[in-house]
């Protein structure tokens, strides 16, 4: 299958930005385990990490162009805030999973609503790196 994995704003900080919450892992190491699961599988993965919204709704068009064919994302901020990334996965109709690093149903009442969700076939949290590899499971599943 032919993945894209999609980080938003702060994730290029992982090792750095609050580790009590997401870890010592820097992104490199997400990148690097992501890769190698993937590769088992056979499958093949392209990463996208932006702080800027349109950057992040310009790597989702450009999947469908580019015949991605499940979409990985954990949209951080913008989870809670961008109807634009969800008008985006909507309109490429490509099957993507919602990941975040944290148990964001634990934490502020903010982090509670997600908009792209709207647009997922399912939704990880709380399970660290290892989100992304039960979501790429998930997309997997969606092949057969």
């Amino acid at each position: 299958m032919k993945l894209l994995v999609v980080n938003g704003p702060n994730l290029n900080m992982l090792g750095i930005r609050e580790p009590d919450i997401y870890g010592k892992h820097t992104y490199q190491d997400l990148i690097d385990k992501i890769k190698d699961y993937a590769e088992q599988g056979g499958d093949e993965v392209t990463f996208f990490q932006s702080n800027h919204e349109g950057a992040l709704v310009d790597a989702i068009q450009q999947a469908y162009f580019d015949g991605v064919e499940g979409i990985v994302i954990n949209p951080a901020a913008y989870t809670h805030t961008s109807v634009a990334l969800l008008d985006a996965l909507k309109a490429v109709s490509i099957p993507a999973v919602e990941v975040h690093i944290s148990a964001v149903n634990e934490r502020e009442a903010f982090r509670q609503v997600s908009y792209v969700r709207q647009a997922a076939v399912a939704c990880v949290t709380g399970k660290g790196f290892d989100g992304y590899l039960e979501a790429i499971d998930i997309l997997r599943k969606t092949q057969d």
